[in-house]
């Protein structure tokens, strides 16, 4: 059984590349399906056993575990032809984004984006949500066998004795704080202007907590389901709209940050130009943290816009690196203790055939000599000697096997198994 991680993140791809191999949530439990069936189906990776994806604006992944009868560089190929099949993409333009981890690798990787070191923001605790999200997707669709689940269960336990044991999170800046300082290099302050939000999930939730800190003039939230909108309005005395008002209220606004789980812009060119106008061109910051992107990229190009998409957080949110480096350290140190334990389970679990093997054959052996021992016992013969039948019937069957495999062996082979069999039949004194 091996274990593999295929993906792409926000250090290997950008926005643009990520953004068409993402999956929405509402997918995820087809596409760990379609994984499946697209490794048993004659594609040469073998690893059909078992699949989960993680998908967020910073990453998508593709976890497996499997038999590996062609080779670790087949199922990776597999795997990467997989995504590209799926969202159908030319091969050769995503298998250079990719990274592909086998075994240790895989579970280390997985430690590390459940810790939030590998996020963007080091140390943010929204990865653990998405990545616990996608493992119900993954169980929900039958994705999960012994080892993925396995390895999820570690993840989850890793990420809590970090976050737990380390200050990982402490001297973080979080993307909502990110797009409040980014905002400033275009308005002095927030304070005064009026505040769009589109969507109404956690990343929406943060930044209006964030934004509502600086005390805007209007705090508005726009979203698809009206009950939704109002709900997360109301909590910072805002107003909520239906995305239909978009068109003619899109002016009304100096700052918009949007993040849905649309598959297609909701905000395009047209609407923008015309608010532009409305507006007689005071400049709007607009912040597109979707992943598929929720503004048109054409509309950055307009001269009165400053439009900036989750990639562009990125030199905000490393500020501050440094005083994070003693605590990466330690976090590094465990994930890696927790590795080498992990892998330790899996070697374990090789030999779970075997001694499954051994007790069948065991069991067999017994049951035909006490089978054999109440026939004597039938037909009068004396207890002792039933008895010494017995021992001396099982003895000899389980001796058996050893003395014809040393018999039969030669060479360093036979001195192996010379020095091995001794050990396997040592008895406690």
């Amino acid at each position: 059984m091996h274990l593999l991680t295929v993906g792409l993140n926000h250090t290997t791809a950008p926005v643009s590349l990520r953004e068409k191999v993402a999956f929405p949530a509402d997918q995820i439990g087809q596409a760990v399906m379609a994984a499946r069936a697209w490794f048993s189906s004659g594609n040469g990776a073998d690893m059909s056993d078992e699949a989960a994806i993680l998908s967020t604006c910073n990453r998508t992944e593709l976890y497996a575990a499997g038999n590996l009868e062609h080779g670790v560089d087949t199922a990776i190929d597999s795997t990467a032809h997989f995504l590209a099949h799926y969202h159908q993409l030319p091969y050769a333009d995503l298998r250079p984004h990719l990274y592909t981890l086998p075994q240790d690798n895989a579970v280390r990787h997985a430690f590390r984006v459940a810790s939030g070191l590998d996020s963007m923001v080091l140390g943010e605790a929204q990865i653990l949500g998405q990545m616990k999200d996608a493992v119900r997707h993954a169980e929900a669709a039958g994705g999960l066998g012994t080892y993925l689940h396995q390895l999820f269960q570690r993840t989850f336990a890793v990420a809590k004795e970090v976050r737990s044991t380390t200050e990982i999170g402490a001297h973080s800046v979080s993307m909502a704080a990110a797009a409040v300082r980014m905002s400033e290099r275009i308005f002095d302050t927030v304070a005064g202007q009026h505040v769009l939000f589109i969507g109404a999930g956690e990343m929406i939730e943060l930044c209006a907590t964030h934004f509502a800190a600086q005390n805007p003039k209007s705090l508005t939230v726009a979203n698809r389901t009206m009950e939704r909108a109002e709900l997360l309005a109301h909590r910072f005395n805002g107003q909520a709209i239906r995305l239909a008002d978009l068109p003619t209220q899109l002016g009304n606004f100096d700052i918009i940050v949007s993040c849905t789980a649309s598959s297609l812009p909701i905000i395009g060119l047209g609407m923008v130009e015309r608010a532009v106008k409305a507006r007689r061109h005071k400049p709007i910051f607009m912040l597109d943290l979707a992943v598929p992107r929720d503004i048109e990229t054409e509309i950055g190009r307009l001269d009165d816009i400053f439009l900036y998409t989750v990639d562009d957080l990125g030199s905000i949110v490393q500020a501050g690196m440094e005083n994070r480096q003693a605590a990466v350290a330690q976090a590094e140190a465990i994930i890696e203790t927790r590795v080498q334990s992990f892998m330790h389970w899996v070697d374990n679990r090789i030999v779970v055939p075997v001694i499954q093997d051994l007790q069948e054959s065991s069991e067999a052996m017994r049951r035909a000599e006490l089978e054999r021992a109440r026939k004597m016992l039938a037909k009068g013969e004396d207890i002792e000697v039933v008895l010494e039948a017995l021992s001396k019937g099982l003895t000899a069957k389980f001796m058996h096997g050893p003395q014809q495999a040393l018999h039969n062996a030669q060479g360093d082979e036979r001195a192996r198994l010379a020095a091995l069999l001794p050990q396997l039949f040592r008895t406690k004194r």
